[in-house]
């Protein structure tokens, strides 16, 4: 048995406790390194919508990112045209931006691209901290940076390769 009791519950950080959805996502989500392409690029894309909102109002429409994206599948975003984004702005499911909306299909066309150069999108990402994830051990809620050298980096190199809404603190998410 480990040192915490059956009758105990998981200590969580307190953002986690403000809803069943976030104290969901903090248990099976949240900090959980992503190996597989698929939820890869749906973490990316997530996280671009994020952008500027609070992660709940994400959390509340996943199903709805997952319906109005094809399942965060590139292959079948590419062939959205303009009718699926003027579809995909009428969808009270998930945040209307024009540009976020339209990013996720940019960003479907340079994953693909990185893939027809024989780059693993994956691999790509993990090598920006060396194919590990980075453990930071902060003590109390103080200053949680939101950016590090590495996600500037990683940021930096998506830019360069088409991807859109790529921004540092979204890579360091």
């Amino acid at each position: 048995m480990s040192a915490q009791t059956l009758n105990e519950q998981p200590v969580r950080s307190t953002w986690a406790l403000g809803t069943p959805e976030l104290t969901d996502y903090y248990d099976t989500e949240w900090g959980m390194p992503v190996f597989d392409e698929s939820g890869v690029f749906e973490r990316l894309s997530l996280e671009a919508f994020q952008s500027g909102l609070s992660w709940i109002t994400i959390l509340k429409r996943t199903e709805s990112y997952h319906r109005a994206y094809a399942d965060f599948d590139p292959v079948r975003i590419v062939q959205f045209d303009d009718q699926d984004v003027a579809r995909l702005m009428q969808d009270t499911g998930i945040i209307r931006n024009r540009l976020k909306v339209q990013s996720i299909i940019k960003n479907a066309r340079a994953y693909l691209a990185l893939e027809a150069e024989g780059i693993d999108f994956v691999d790509y990402l993990w090598s920006f901290v060396g194919g590990a994830p980075i453990v930071n051990q902060r003590q109390g809620n103080g200053d949680i940076p939101a950016t590090s050298p590495e996600s500037d980096a990683m940021s930096k190199a998506l830019k360069k390769r088409g991807f859109t809404f790529v921004g540092s603190t979204i890579c360091y998410a």
